[in-house]
């Protein structure tokens, strides 16, 4: 039974280490990419427009127009 509290007292940092390893992994070629100032100028915009994009959709759904 105590193998069970040791393993329970653990698992906060267990999945504090995946989270944190999640987002390295998904961010890591995004960051490659901001290297390159033409592809950091692109980037930039095509998230600019995905937000423009998404905040419209919004706007509409919730009929705030």
């Amino acid at each position: 039974m105590s193998n069970f509290w040791v393993n329970l007292y653990k698992f906060p940092r267990f999945l504090t280490n995946v989270f944190i390893g999640f987002f390295l992994t998904t961010f890591q070629p995004i960051f490659k990419l901001l290297k390159n100032r033409k592809d950091r100028f692109l980037f930039t915009i095509i998230i600019t427009i995905i937000i423009a994009l998404l905040y419209r959709i919004i706007q509409i759904m919730t009929d705030n127009t």
